[in-house]
């Protein structure tokens, strides 16, 4: 994990990289490397690995909205925390899915909570899961699943990348996938709540449009319940 931290406040800067480094401190973990930047600019140019970002709104040239939504397109992965004293922002944040909004001052202790949630739902995120094909393995990244679709015999596992035909039956892509992230609206479809667009009594919209899943009426419910607590868990 590599974790930037982008404001134009040398003191903020200070008190986020103190609190980061605690927050591993008393979870008996070494912490990561942090690299700050005072710009836009200089974050985008930045040739590392981003993974978490605390980043502000307001600052000299590009402002943070702009700089986050460029990484976003980068890397959809990444988990950015919004740091500002502005919460007028917030709605255009969160058009880019923004994980949380902290206000300054920051809590210390509603800091370390968005942290933890922070650090599960990257350990999450970066579990790897091998496709087995006919042609070959393919490993992927848990959240390029966008869904998994059984047609007859055949098993296809869609993804961010491209569609590949599994070798393995439903049952094993049941068992293997994470049951927080993953939920079976039908017999023939498995679906990423990461991936979903919008849903009603009979089809699950994903990746903006690009896939269709059914969803049988006696797991609208269900399935309603588990979404809406997936999203509570990443808020």
């Amino acid at each position: 994990m590599r974790i930037l931290i982008c404001d134009d406040d040398a003191l903020m800067v200070g008190q986020l990289q103190k609190y980061i480094e605690k927050f591993f401190e008393k979870s008996g973990v070494r912490c990561p490397e942090i690299a700050c930047f005072s710009d836009g600019m200089s974050l985008l140019a930045d040739p590392g690995e981003k993974d978490m970002l605390f980043l502000d709104i307001e600052m000299p040239g590009m402002n943070g909205l702009y700089a986050g939504n460029e990484l976003k397109k980068q890397n959809p992965d990444i988990i950015i925390f919004i740091v500002t004293a502005y919460s007028e922002y917030l709605d255009d944040a969160m058009r880019f899915h923004v994980f949380r909004y902290l206000s300054k001052p920051l809590d210390k202790q509603r800091f370390f909570r968005n942290m933890k949630d922070a650090v599960n739902l990257y350990h999450t995120m970066a579990v790897r899961l091998p496709v087995e094909t006919k042609q070959g393995v393919h490993v992927l990244p848990v959240s390029a699943i966008i869904a998994v679709e059984a047609l007859g015999q055949k098993v296809t596992v869609h993804t961010t990348r491209c569609d590949l035909d599994s070798i393995h039956h439903m049952q094993h892509w049941l068992d293997v996938l994470p049951k927080k992230c993953f939920f079976q609206t039908h017999r023939s479809f498995i679906v990423n709540f990461e991936h979903v667009t919008d849903f009603d009594h009979t089809l699950v919209c994903l990746a903006d449009g690009r896939l269709h899943a059914y969803l049988a009426r006696r797991k609208y419910r269900a399935f309603k319940e588990a979404y809406f607590f997936y999203l509570e868990s990443v808020r």
